[in-house]
């Protein structure tokens, strides 16, 4: 189950490895569209990769310092640091195929 991230908890949930943060809202259709998609890449995933949904109205400011001008939108984060950004409604195999190579490209960055 993804992490709750708020601006309380951003940096612990964050510091460590690769976390992808849904930065979403309750009336956003496309949101509720990709919601079953991130919940099966965290099925997939979740021992590589750790997920987090961030509600963009509870959270307006972590938004606009994340740049966030449209939903959805997730955020790679790498050890701590926001690294990535994409935005709009994304099919399974081309995330799936997107966390792939972060995750190599991490793998690579450790063994250097």
């Amino acid at each position: 189950m993804a992490v709750t991230i708020t601006e309380q908890n951003l940096s612990d949930e964050t510091k460590e490895g690769l976390v992808l943060v849904d930065f979403w809202a309750s009336w956003c259709a496309p949101c509720k569209m990709m919601e079953p998609v991130l919940e099966q890449l965290e099925t997939d995933y979740g021992d590589q990769v750790k997920f987090g949904k961030l509600n963009v109205e509870h959270q307006q400011d972590l938004a606009m310092n994340y740049k966030v001008m449209s939903i959805p939108s997730l955020v790679l984060f790498r050890d701590g640091k926001a690294v990535e950004k994409i935005t709009g409604l994304y099919p399974k195999d081309k995330l799936a195929g997107y966390l792939d190579k972060k995750i190599a490209e991490h793998h690579t960055i450790k063994q250097n």
